[in-house]
């Protein structure tokens, strides 16, 4: 792959490469260290791309190797979390800030394992079952069983932060 051809990859897949990195790195200096990583190891590894697959399967594997190899890595260093706006990835449009209720989902998302951060994230840019297994190389049923696990857990920790607080307004 020569250099323009790797700049028009990067160019049609951008907004995917940069959705992964929102989602595991925790401020704008590690998202670009994220992103350039993805793109050194898409450049280092086009000689093993499977033209059987999609190529946006082939870049979402490598992409999430780099952003969960990074989450851990820094995941190690740091004791406390930052808030979810250093790190939300972008749902509503770029002009529009997120509800309360699309923030509170990612801060509940956020708190999820990295392998199930990357089922979550590509189950909402609406990839397939099959796809999802391909690029997480597990099967398609687990991630049927995965996905109903952690919309389980989603729907629980989302309820649990919507509750009124106090349970009662003390009338009778």
């Amino acid at each position: 792959m020569d250099t323009p051809q790797l700049i028009a990859l990067l160019r049609r897949h951008g907004r995917l490469i940069q959705k992964i990195a929102y989602a595991y790195a925790r401020n704008a200096t590690d998202r670009e260290d994220v992103v350039q990583e993805v793109a050194v190891q898409l450049w280092r590894s086009h000689g093993t791309y499977d033209a059987r697959y999609r190529e946006t399967t082939w870049i979402y594997r490598i992409a999430l190797n780099v952003a969960i190899s990074f989450y851990r890595r820094e995941r190690r260093h740091v004791e406390h979390r930052l808030p979810i706006e250093w790190h939300a990835v972008t749902i509503a449009a770029p002009e529009a800030a997120p509800s309360d209720e699309v923030q509170l989902l990612l801060r509940c998302i956020d708190d999820l394992g990295a392998l199930d951060k990357a089922l979550v994230l590509l189950y909402l840019d609406d990839n397939d079952h099959a796809t999802i297994a391909d690029v997480l190389g597990i099967s398609a049923s687990n991630v049927s069983t995965k996905l109903g696990r952690i919309t389980h857990k989603l729907r629980a920790a989302f309820a649990q932060h919507t509750r009124p607080e106090g349970g009662s307004d003390g009338a009778r």
